[in-house]
């Protein structure tokens, strides 16, 4: 990482003919990047992390000594702790992201004070209450995401070959499973297969309930069909687990499941395809930090039921623009989408209605002009801020590079070796 800043920045200087005015980091290791680099160049850094892991992984820092093999949580806890305080400002996609709710912590709250054995204490890792912290959500790009009614935008040849992809394609290092019956209503989700995603989850919900059988298909975009195709052992298990729900509930016929990587084209115009046929968008996630894809599903028009637990509970308002599901009770989620399907049945317009509330939702609240409007004018107040305050972060900032002088890099260190001799 520190390399990369140090090459970063002699091409940065040369692109801009200059120095930047902002410098915006996403995820664990492009925030840890950002900080170095606003480091040397003295200039505005901004924090967006967007997922960060300490929250996922239940006592993932008590029990960090027997995860680190596979997650670096100490690299990962200590990075995300350096750079959240040297920020100038910080940038949330929600509310509970920064501070949580009444049940569960915030993402940047599980911060404040944690012990990771044989490591380190920390006692006041970060202050909430720091008007650095912003809640800016992320937002669609209206160009490739937009509702399924807007005919004149969308190409013929693109639906024809994915309508082909969704529901008739035989081809078996794309796409398992055959449906027995494509007119049925399809109950879609797209999503990484991971434990956290819970399609899995969503599978067995489908395999309880007769009823959903009865009226829907389930579709799903979920990465690798095959085991042998990933080395993720996240993913292998997963994948294992989605076969033998299929088998266990004789799911044959009913669930369609696309190993693909779809472009975000496709990806868009697949959502609109689910539309047509008056489909509904499924989020199961055990956790989700925001929800973009709860955002691209509205937008294109699908009523949409997402997990209680997380950024969407932001995102829709329940039963008026969409609906909320406990990705723990599959009885419950099932009965939650038979409800609202019945409604449709007897008033085919209520499928229109929340279509529509839906995508109003978005447009009034999270498209990518919105975002990057609310964005530029969060960088010009930080960087005047920044200019006036001086040195009166001085002491932080040099107190945050001793943690990465003598704590992260020599670990990151010791990892590079350890990966350089085992591939050697």
């Amino acid at each position: 990482m520190e390399s990369y800043a140090i090459d970063a920045e002699k091409e940065l200087l040369v692109e801009f003919t200059g120095k930047p005015d902002l410098i915006i980091g996403n995820y664990t290791d492009g925030n840890l990047v950002a900080f170095l680099l606003s480091r040397r160049l003295n200039v505005t850094q901004c924090v967006i992390a967007h997922a960060l892991e300490k929250s996922k992984y239940s006592k993932s820092d008590l029990n960090w000594e027997d995860l680190e093999a596979q997650y670096h949580f100490s690299l990962q806890f200590t990075a995300d702790l350096i750079t959240m305080n040297a920020a100038n400002f910080v940038v949330s996609s929600t509310y509970q992201e920064i501070i949580g709710t009444e049940n569960s912590p915030g993402q940047y709250e599980s911060y404040q004070s944690f012990t990771m054995p044989k490591l380190y204490h920390v006692v006041s890792g970060i202050d909430l209450k720091n008007p650095k912290f912003n809640v800016v959500p992320p937002g669609v790009n209206e160009n490739v995401y937009f509702p399924y009614t807007r005919i004149e935008d969308r190409l013929l040849d693109n639906r024809e070959r994915l309508e082909d992809l969704l529901f008739t394609l035989e081809d078996s290092q794309k796409v398992f499973g055959k449906l027995s019956d494509i007119s049925k209503r399809p109950i879609f989700s797209m999503a990484r297969l991971d434990r956290i995603k819970n399609l899995t989850g969503l599978a067995e919900c489908f395999g309880k309930s007769k009823e959903l059988q009865e009226q829907c298909n389930l579709i799903l975009v979920a990465g690798k069909l095959l085991v042998e195709d990933s080395t993720d052992t996240e993913e292998i298990s997963e994948i294992e687990k989605l076969y033998q729900i299929i088998d266990k509930y004789n799911l044959q016929g009913k669930v369609r499941w696309l190993g693909v990587r779809l472009s975000k084209k496709d990806s868009g115009e697949i959502y609109r395809i689910i539309g047509d046929r008056q489909g509904i968008f499924v989020q199961p996630a055990l956790f989700e930090a925001f929800g973009l894809t709860v955002l691209e599903a509205m937008i294109s028009g699908l009523p949409t039921f997402a997990t209680r637990f997380g950024g969407p509970l932001e995102i829709i308002q329940d039963k008026v623009n969409g609906f909320y599901i406990n990705p723990n009770n599959h009885e419950e989620i099932a009965e939650t989408i038979l409800e609202f399907l019945s409604k449709c049945d007897f008033n085919p317009h209520n499928w229109k209605e929340f279509s529509q509330k839906g995508i109003q939702r978005v447009y009034d609240n999270y498209t990518w002009k919105i975002h990057t409007n609310r964005l530029l004018s969060l960088a010009k107040t930080y960087t005047l801020y920044n200019y006036v305050s001086g040195d009166n972060r001085e002491d932080m900032l040099r107190y945050v590079e001793s943690l990465f002088h003598l704590l992260y890099k020599p670990r990151a260190k010791a990892l590079l070796e350890e990966h350089t001799t085992s591939v050697g």
